[in-house]
């Protein structure tokens, strides 16, 4: 079945951070319900992706990149045993691509990084940005900053660099714990979702076009 969860294929012992939840009895809890409805019901993930009518776009936004965000943080988490310093020592996918980090405080300029030492500073950086009330507002009545898409967008942009290592590293260990068809969910649905709404650049997804091509979006 296309929408089982992946807590029943992964341990969840395992995750790589800390689940960020929705307050229940919020619209975002609300929201997030919708969506998880839809995935379950087995519809066509491009049709699950898309805008329910009279919802604000930032709300569906935000609901997903934290969704996202907790899903490729479980696959990581998983992974993580397989992904090294020694095995790992670049953050990259394959040859062709190579991933530095930057960010506001210790690495100010792009630095080479190691996947697991990557992965570190992305879960971490993504985690501050969600609970971040001024970028991520949970309360009734407080609006999204002018940026809100644009921080999304630089999130979502680097959770698909996970995806991409990954796939191109580490599936043949997905494939050994017989969760390719999960991940192949996961990113299915993902890369739908970035694409109904434009939030990361069409360069970016190179590494994994061949993949995605006939999937359409």
């Amino acid at each position: 079945m296309m929408a089982l969860c992946l807590k029943q294929v992964f341990n969840k012992d395992k995750t790589f951070r800390p689940r960020k939840k929705f307050e229940p009895g919020t619209q975002r809890f609300e929201l997030y319900k919708k969506a998880q409805a839809s995935l379950k019901s087995g519809l066509d993930l491009k049709a699950v992706v898309q805008l329910p009518p009279g919802e604000s776009i930032n709300d569906w936004i935000a609901v997903h990149v934290v969704d996202f965000f907790n899903r490729i943080n479980l696959i990581y988490g998983t992974m993580s045993e397989y992904c090294t310093e020694k095995s790992c020592p670049i953050m990259s996918g394959g040859l062709k691509y190579e991933y530095r980090w930057q960010d506001d405080n210790k690495y100010k300029k792009p630095t080479k990084l190691s996947a697991p030492q990557y992965m570190c500073m992305l879960m971490d950086w993504i985690e501050m940005l969600i609970n971040n009330e001024d970028i991520f507002p949970t309360r009734i009545g407080v609006p999204f900053p002018k940026q809100f898409q644009q921080v999304c967008t630089k999130i979502l942009t680097r959770l698909f660099r996970v995806f991409v290592h990954v796939y191109i590293h580490h599936f043949d260990s997905i494939i050994n714990m017989g969760a390719e068809a999960h991940v192949n969910t996961c990113y299915k649905h993902f890369y739908y979702f970035i694409r109904e709404f434009s939030l990361v650049d069409h360069r970016e997804l190179e590494p994994l076009v061949r993949m995605s091509q006939g999937w359409g979006g």
